[in-house]
């Protein structure tokens, strides 16, 4: 054998060998793939949807942003393979997204559980959880004017003095928004006072308010036409856009919920049952007061409940039931207690036959 023709055997030999070993490679590959085997070629397991990366998307209202992240961070610790991708907006404004922008969401949650049928059933949702309820207070600091003198019974008072700021959020967009103005439409029954909504939101924006067969009706024009007094008031499209305004002194006192007060350390000014909208007692009350929206849509006065469904064009639906399971849990419930906004236990529903089957056992 010449020398070349050694070196011809020799290249041939590595050749075959390379090629046994490129095959056995990707066969350890593919099984690596799918599942780690042992030392002794035992079968690999398949890798469930579970055990894949995935992404949760969450369109909430704002006041839910604290228990929302509280949550999110459990949720992940129970699926490390999950991101939770959270977007607080006014509720309103989260279900358009849905509704108008055709965005994909795997979660609704909104801080007016009325919005999800009025706005969402039947195209985009056939249920909805009510989970939790809250109340309209007006927060403040002690740097606020008149800080050491406001309480239940002078409140409005304090905010018509001429030298106190106050806010709320855009009821076109946000619940909070048209919630502050049946607050103060239903204070003048309370106070016995007929022009509170007048010297606080009439006089100071292009909202008006008009009155027919007992029932009081706020029209909003469109946002770029409220036209906020502002060197007496502030607008802005989420309630807790307001809190950073009240903690650099931009604004003395704002409506917002409880729950908001509680976890920002504001102090506040609980308001009467009668006019907070937080009890099914007053309701009758409540339903004495409604807000016609710019989009012409009638929001008629009730106790604040929050609201959750996951809409039909859910990329995650699975992950959202796991989701909402965590929510309603004794340690999701927790999460809302600590934050000042009381769970509704069990939670309700509109319809239990349309309730993912997992939830039920929930109810």
């Amino acid at each position: 054998m010449t020398i070349n023709d050694h070196i011809i055997t020799i290249l041939t030999i590595s050749l075959l060998l390379v090629a046994i070993f490129s095959v056995t490679g990707c066969v350890d590959n593919e099984t690596t793939k799918d599942g780690e085997a042992d030392n002794q070629g035992t079968t690999a397991t398949q890798t469930t949807a579970s055990d894949e990366e995935a992404i949760l998307k969450i369109f909430h209202a704002g006041s839910l942003s604290v228990p929302m992240a509280e949550l999110e961070e459990k949720f992940e610790t129970l699926h490390p393979n999950v991101d939770v991708q959270r977007e607080p907006a006014g509720s309103r404004a989260c279900i358009q997204k849905i509704t108008e922008l055709e965005k994909q969401s795997d979660i609704l949650a909104s801080a007016d559980y009325t919005l999800i049928p009025t706005m969402m059933m039947p195209e985009y949702t056939n249920w909805y959880l009510a989970f939790a309820k809250n109340q309209i207070v007006i927060a403040y600091t002690d740097d606020s004017k008149y800080s050491s003198e406001v309480n239940s019974d002078n409140w409005y008072e304090i905010l018509r003095r001429p030298d106190v700021t106050f806010g709320f959020s855009n009821p076109n967009d946000d619940p909070c928004g048209y919630r502050s103005v049946m607050v103060t439409q239903l204070s003048e029954a309370h106070y016995a006072d007929e022009s509170i909504f007048d010297d606080l939101m009439g006089d100071n924006t292009a909202i008006t308010m008009t009155f027919e067969n007992g029932t009081y009706t706020a029209v909003m024009p469109a946002s770029e036409y409220i036209e906020p007094n502002t060197k007496k008031m502030m607008m802005r499209s989420m309630e807790v856009e307001l809190s950073s305004a009240l903690e650099i002194g931009e604004i003395d006192y704002f409506y917002i919920y409880r729950s908001v007060a509680v976890q920002h350390g504001f102090k506040f000014v609980e308001l009467p049952p009668q006019i907070d909208l937080s009890s099914v007692d007053y309701a009758d009350e409540y339903n004495t007061v409604r807000v016609r929206t710019a989009d012409g849509k009638i929001v008629v006065g009730t106790p604040i409940v929050y609201g959750i469904t996951i809409p039909d064009n859910a990329m995650q639906p699975e992950l959202g039931i796991e989701f909402i399971k965590l929510l309603l849990s004794a340690d999701g419930q927790n999460v809302f207690i600590n934050n000042g906004q009381p769970p509704i236990v069990p939670a309700v529903t509109n319809d239990l036959e349309n309730v993912p089957a997992e939830l039920r056992a929930l109810l």
